[in-house]
């Protein structure tokens, strides 16, 4: 007989193990990441009291595997216009928040004497607050569908995405620690991660679409899932190749698919496999726990902890009021991110596989992710003591001041907007045109240069190539320096006050000096000409391109073509009726938005009507719509029969929607502990004299209404039962079939 795989028998300790265990986190009500730690920790080397795992090297091998399907799944869960519909408000809180963290990050390994690269991959790991688990505790605290978890959740988003740009650049600053010349690497970073989000969009807008387009007929559950991981397994082997992490590309290649009308569909069918590897991933870090190092180190844990807890309730508020919110929304919103998880590990994964961290930062992390996850519930609920507090120590004007920072130097509400429209818009443009102008001047240099000399002359292959990539450039300069400066939101701006005439040319001028760069950096490198030159050289260039109208045309006519792809996933939601209402931004002005609450299967509002459930009048709220499948209800009537599964929107303000959703999840049908007894029998009863039936119609017998019991049919000697009528009367000797419950049935039989 052959010897089973050490393989097989690891997963089973590790799966069995962090079976028991989450259950028992579950019954906690803690998140069930932890758990997995924690079975890590039992099943490791480091614990001498029970069973270990043999072959860490397959495990550590399935872990990997764990991250590029998580990392797959937050791509699944990200796309670009989810980003720019939040504005700017979330992009200032996150920015704010990640580099004072790093800071703190790096000055307490500083303190400690630990190493630079050690210092520089804490602040990191610090600075990345924990999806998975903020959402989790949201849930279980019922504050999911309050604004501030909205807030909250938008800047762990651009977190989640920062992070990954991160990994890419701190990959590079490890990959020469002794050259001295990280500033350059980073650069080299940056323009690398231009190119292969260009790659990104070429392919996720042109080809992937297309692709699953033609193959739509062909698709069931099962190839979709395969096609899926394929694609993900593929893009994560072309970043390794490029010089990025597998995760990296795993990343790039869910936002591709999140752009798709499949999309939500991929992410139910690879919820299953992602939780199964992502498992056996957070069950590697807690395999990582000595307890030795944890034991040498409980100064430094205990100081990273607090930098966290105090770190984060004071630059994430801060953060959060400088986005334009109120003290108290801030207060709250800072108070939830005080903790450190998925991304941290991941980061600190990468440390050790690159061998430039030390090896007792992997478990002092982790040490310290335990801790601030058990503290996350208690940090939410902190927040508002923490501000009354304040409240009542503050003097009352700085509390007012505090409370509209974001709005009190600014001008008029339509002002604000204006320019919230104005400058996401120029961000965008200039974004994506400056990536598209460095993919394709990197292209041209790398790959056409080098053959057109083979041809030409040296100076004469310069000029060939200089011009065909101006060419080719020109619409992108020409947009990143004209596009919007004749938009509605640029003249009502310049003609409303004139103290905006002036950030306004700055606007303008700082792309125009990113144009120039480009320019700039192309003719000094095939024309190593004096700067003087160069400069205005580039200038005249420039000023051509501004001037040309058949530039105009053509990249008016790449946007379109663009935008109408970008667009198509939206498109498909409205024909399918699920995209939000337009009104709901409008709400939040005043404090009211949309939730969206799922009716569980046992709830008790399931079979009955929006007009007995009298929910307007219990929680003062307003149900929009109910999304059952593909199929949605838009403005339901009173009788409207609720199921299980709607998916219900409501409309009210936080304290209306937190009873409603505390009402869904509380307002169950009990648990039936006696279901054994409840199986359905179906048995034979045959009607003797003085039975109480004979005589009597099936409607007057009361089977059905007295005895719960139903009557399938009358046996008279044919092959099949007689389908009995209502009006027959029963006689002595009938043979019934009838089905109910074993006690029903049985008094049923004693009456008969």
């Amino acid at each position: 007989m052959s010897e089973l795989h050490n393989l097989v028998k690891d997963l089973a300790l590790i799966l069995m193990v962090a079976g028991a265990v989450t259950l028992l986190f579950k019954k906690l009500k803690q998140p069930l990441v932890l758990g997995y730690i924690v079975a890590g920790f039992l099943v490791s080397p480091h614990m001498p009291y029970t069973m270990s795992v043999v072959d860490k090297v397959d495990i550590q091998t399935w872990a990997d595997i764990g991250v590029i399907f998580l990392l797959f799944s937050l791509g699944l869960d990200f796309s670009f216009k989810k980003i720019l519909k939040m504005g700017m408000a979330p992009v200032i809180a996150a920015l704010t928040i990640i580099f004072s963290m790093m800071m703190l990050g790096m000055l307490a390994g500083h303190a400690f004497g630990w190493s630079r690269m050690d210092c520089i991959f804490l602040g990191g790991m610090l600075a990345m607050s924990s999806t998975t688990i903020i959402y989790k505790a949201f849930d279980d605290m019922g504050l999911r569908q309050q604004r501030f978890a909205s807030l909250v959740m938008s800047v762990l988003i651009l977190e989640d995405v920062l992070a990954i740009v991160m990994m890419v650049m701190l990959s590079a600053l490890a990959g020469d620690t002794a050259s001295g010349d990280e500033q350059i690497l980073m650069l080299q970073s940056v323009f690398k991660i231009g190119f292969f989000l260009i790659l990104w969009f070429v392919v996720g807008i042109f080809v992937i679409p297309l692709f699953l387009r033609s193959t739509r007929k062909l698709m069931n559950d099962e190839t979709m899932v395969i096609v899926a991981l394929g694609l993900c397994c593929a893009m994560a082997w072309i970043s390794t190749t490029v010089g990025f992490s597998s995760a990296f590309g795993a990343f790039v290649m869910g936002s591709i698919l999140a752009e798709t009308i499949e999309a939500d569909k991929i992410v139910r069918l690879v919820e299953p496999v992602k939780n199964l590897f992502g498992a056996i991933f957070f069950v590697s870090v807690g395999m990582l726990v000595d307890p030795e190092i944890l034991a040498d180190y409980a100064l430094p844990i205990m100081a990273i902890v607090l930098t966290i807890l105090f770190g984060q309730s004071i630059f994430g508020s801060m953060g959060y009021l400088f986005s334009g919110q109120t003290l108290k929304t801030s207060m709250r919103c800072g108070f939830s991110m005080a903790q450190i998880g998925e991304f941290a590990f991941i980061i600190a994964s990468l440390g050790l596989s690159l061998g430039v961290i030390s090896d007792f930062l992997y478990p002092v992390v982790v040490a310290v992710s335990v801790i601030t996850t058990f503290l996350t519930p208690y940090m939410i609920q902190a927040a508002d003591p923490a501000y009354g507090h304040l409240e009542r120590k503050l003097p009352k004007k700085w509390i007012r001041r505090l409370s509209h920072l974001g709005s009190s130097t600014e001008g008029s509400q339509q002002e604000q907007s204006l320019w919230r429209i104005y400058l996401r818009k120029i961000t965008v443009n200039t974004l994506i045109y400056s990536i598209l102008t460095a993919a394709v001047t990197t292209l041209m240099l790398t790959f056409f240069l080098p053959f057109i000399r083979k041809i030409l002359p040296h100076w004469w292959a310069n000029g060939v190539c200089g011009v065909l990539l101006l060419a080719l450039i020109a619409p992108f300069l020409r947009a990143i320096i004209v596009k919007n400066n004749h938009s509605e939101e640029f003249k009502a701006l310049w003609t409303e006050r004139r103290i905006n005439r002036l950030p306004l040319i700055f606007t303008v001028l700082a792309r125009v000096a990113i144009a120039a760069s480009f320019l700039f950096y192309i003719c000094n490198y095939l024309t190593r000409f004096q700067n003087a030159i160069v400069i205005t050289l580039a200038l005249i260039i420039l000023t051509l391109m501004v001037l040309s109208r058949n530039l105009k045309h053509r990249s008016i006519r790449l946007e379109r073509l663009f935008v109408q792809n970008l667009r198509s996933r939206d498109i498909a939601a409205q024909v399918n009726g699920s995209r939000r209402p337009l009104f709901e931004g409008h709400l939040l002005d005043r404090d009211l938005h949309i939730s969206d609450f799922e009716v569980p299967e046992d709830s008790v509002f399931c079979g009955r009507t929006l007009r007995d459930l009298q929910l307007r009048n219990r929680y003062g709220l307003h149900v929009s719509s109910i999304l059952r499948g593909r199929q949605r209800i838009n403005i339901p009537g009173g009788g409207t029969i609720i199921f299980p599964g709607d998916r219900i929107q409501a409309i009210g303000d936080d304290e209306q929607l937190h009873a409603f959703g505390d009402g869904l999840r509380r307002e169950l049908v009990p648990e039936d502990t006696e279901i054994e007894k409840r199986e359905m029998k179906l048995r034979q009863i045959i009607l003797h004299e003085g039975s109480q039936f004979i005589g009597k119609s099936l409607r007057e017998s009361g089977i059905r209404d007295q005895y719960n019991c139903m009557v399938v049919g009358v046996e008279e000697g044919q092959k099949n039962l007689t389908l009995i009528n209502p009006k027959r009367k029963f006689e002595q000797g009938d043979i019934l079939w009838v089905v109910g419950e074993q006690e029903a049935v049985n008094e049923l039989i004693n009456q008969a």
